[in-house]
């Protein structure tokens, strides 16, 4: 006999909820420990309420697999492999050593912003950008002295807001779906609050990235110096860029056009000097081994691989299983209806939406389910209040999309720590961007500014 869903009281869920929530802050911000092991306890806690609600462990069992789903995929992994590939093939030594002769210094935090901001907008995966340019960008702007919380604030700023902006978005068009919206309507609606964000952004960038320190032009010289005298360093370097660019045009899938650009990225290791077959799996496998003699370099350059994604694949299946077990046991869907239900004006109706689209992301970890679960719990009643779906699309965006960046252990927020190395709260006050996107999604609501209702016979 199939075991009867758990129905909690509204009391039991916000319970939980909270204490999972302090579990976790005090784990990750008070105590230092791993966000791994603060889930792990708060999955614990969970498990322990369901086991007093009745719940068989063939029930835990399917939340946690339901809740893993979403966030197996192997790009990931994947990631891993197209950084040591695109080092040892000299494509991202060739682009710092470009982005040395080409941007200001003066101006180079603002600079990047911008740059991730177009190329993402082109691609339409921020995961993507910040895998391959913003790699690049990271060393020149560790080169130049830089803080490294700083420049990952500016890549993922950049980057997110190329993500969000971008008709090719998985997130974009997830949103758009989900809210039965026009893609395109929906993104001009998105600038509302995704254009004065991108504005603030751009003028704290300039004052923060002016006010910082900076290399000597020497220092400059010498990294140039070393790049170009133990990578291959010439145009060829811009193939898997124009690459990967075609594959978005094309609206190839990014799992694919990562394959595509590791293959060609080792058939240009294969071109430039002869290594076995052995030497390509451990480079795939282990990362790229910078031994230039210089210590700066080979620390920054010294990454990649499978085996360096591991860390972040664990901790988004634990983050994941305790989403999905709230999820199985319906702590989150209980808060959700009961807050959808008192929602009388339209200005209360976006707030409550902006915010469980924040708390789930907190919760579940997830980017899409941060869109999906608010969207389909509001739906209805954004239609009761004869608001245009683009609304509720653009309030799923700002507090689902872009927050996920801020969660340390959310899918995006993990990606991003593996990636550069850098905590997540270290980058948090810099990514900008995304911290401005659901404070001017917020002020919308409160002027009625840019909430857009659907005309009525």
């Amino acid at each position: 006999m199939k075991n009867k869903k758990i129905q909690p009281s509204l009391t039991e869920a916000i319970i939980v909820l909270a204490i999972i929530i302090c579990s976790i802050s005090l784990g990750v911000i008070g105590w230092k420990v791993s966000p791994s092991t603060a889930i792990l306890f708060s999955i614990g806690i969970t498990m322990l309420y369901g086991v007093s609600k009745h719940a068989d462990f063939s029930a835990i069992h399917h939340g946690i697999v339901k809740g893993i789903e979403p966030g197996i995929i192997p790009i990931f992994i994947l990631v891993g492999a197209l950084i040591a590939v695109w080092i040892k093939a000299g494509i991202i030594p060739a682009l710092m050593v470009i982005g040395f002769k080409v941007l200001s210094v003066k101006w180079f935090i603002p600079s990047i912003f911008v740059a991730c901001a177009i190329v993402g907008s082109a691609v339409g995966s921020a995961f993507t950008v910040m895998s391959t340019l913003g790699i690049a960008f990271f060393g020149i702007g560790k080169a130049l002295g830089f803080d490294q919380a700083l420049i990952v604030g500016a890549i993922v700023s950049g980057a997110v807001f190329g993500d969000k902006m971008s008709p090719l978005s998985e997130s974009t068009n997830l949103a758009a779906a989900v809210v039965e919206a026009d893609l395109f309507k929906h993104i001009k609606n998105l600038m509302w609050s995704t254009i004065p964000a991108f504005i603030f952004s751009l003028i704290v960038f300039s004052f923060l990235g002016v006010s910082s320190k900076t290399a000597s032009l020497q220092a400059i010289q010498r990294i140039t110096s070393v790049l170009e005298h133990n990578f291959p360093i010439s145009p060829l370097a811009l193939i898997p860029i124009l690459l990967m660019l075609i594959c978005a045009w094309k609206k190839i899938p990014a799992i694919m056009t990562i394959l595509l650009n590791i293959a060609v990225s080792v058939g240009m290791i294969l071109w430039q000097q002869p290594v076995s077959l052995t030497t390509i799996g451990a480079l795939i496998e282990s990362g790229f081994k910078s031994q230039t003699g210089d210590r700066q370099i080979d620390l920054l350059l010294t990454r990649g691989g499978i085996e360096s994604m591991m860390p972040t694949v664990a901790l988004i299946i634990v983050a994941l299983s305790l989403g999905g077990l709230l999820l199985e046991f319906n702590l989150i869907s209980t808060v959700m209806n009961r807050l959808a239900n008192r929602l009388k004006t339209a200005r209360s109706l976006i707030i409550a939406t902006l915010l469980t689209a924040i708390g789930v992301n907190i919760f579940v970890g997830e980017q899409f389910l941060s869109v999906i679960l608010p969207g389909s719990s509001f739906k209805e009643i954004f239609k009761q209040q004869q608001l245009d779906p683009v609304v509720l699309g653009r309030t799923l965006e700002d507090g689902g999309t872009v927050i996920n960046y801020l969660i340390p252990w959310g899918v995006a927020g993990s990606f991003v720590a593996g990636t550069f190395g850098v905590p997540v709260l270290d980058y948090l006050p810099f990514a900008l961007f995304s911290l401005l996107s659901p404070l001017f999604s917020l002020i919308s609501a409160l002027t009625g500014i840019g909430v857009k209702h659907q005309l009525t016979d």
